[in-house]
């Protein structure tokens, strides 16, 4: 890991960035992001504005490092839809749990995630790609998953794989970034979890889960 002049930095300096990033991400928790200050940063890391300034740019610069390590362990989310089944009742567990793990991912990575969302929406090419980056660790493996499907017969040819995929995806995404707001609405967690569980397994397969 190098500073922002090019320099290699020791043990000491890699503890202090990463300090900075933790304090940074507790930050934006709580503030909205273009209110979050390189001072505050560093006053809450116990540090100056100049040590912050040998690591990172500016802010925008540190909630990218921020934003691309979440996005990183997206590739997690791969392994919830890569080679599982969509058969019977180990389909409806592969519906579930996929569910279950995109929903966690959202809550783990809340506040980056609203960053990341504003960023693509304003039409920020470097966040941009990194929403895409997440959202494709599901979206490709969900289109493989349907066009498998369709290869067996098992669904109407005139289905589109990268469509059903795609659609599915956004919509886990809207709906884990409203995850608080359902219980204005009456839902509880427990009752959403199942329900986008069902509407994820019908847009696969095109039928009721097998439980």
């Amino acid at each position: 890991m190098r500073t922002v002049d090019g320099r290699v930095a020791g043990r000491r300096g890699q503890a202090t960035r990463q300090k900075l990033l933790d304090c940074l991400s507790e930050m934006l928790s709580s503030s909205p992001y273009r209110d979050v200050k390189v001072i505050d940063v560093a006053r809450r890391a116990g540090t100056s504005p100049a040590t912050f300034y040998q690591y990172f740019p500016d802010v925008e610069g540190a909630v990218l490092e921020l934003a691309e390590e979440m996005a990183s362990e997206s590739g997690g989310l791969t392994a919830l839809v890569e080679g599982r089944s969509w058969a019977g009742r180990a389909g409806w567990q592969t519906a579930q749990e996929l569910v279950d793990g995109f929903l966690e991912f959202w809550r783990q990575h809340d506040a980056i995630l609203r960053v990341v969302d504003l960023g693509a929406a304003e039409g920020d090419k470097r966040f941009y790609k990194i929403r895409m980056k997440v959202l494709n660790s599901v979206n490709t493996s969900l289109a493989a998953s349907v066009a498998e499907l369709q290869s067996k017969g098992r669904i109407d040819k005139d289905v589109n794989p990268g469509a059903i995929a795609g659609s599915l995806v956004a919509m886990l995404a809207a709906a884990a970034s409203h995850q608080k707001g359902f219980s204005s609405w009456g839902v509880k967690q427990a009752e959403l979890k199942p329900n986008l569980a069902l509407l994820v397994h019908l847009g696969v397969t095109g039928r009721k889960p097998t439980k």
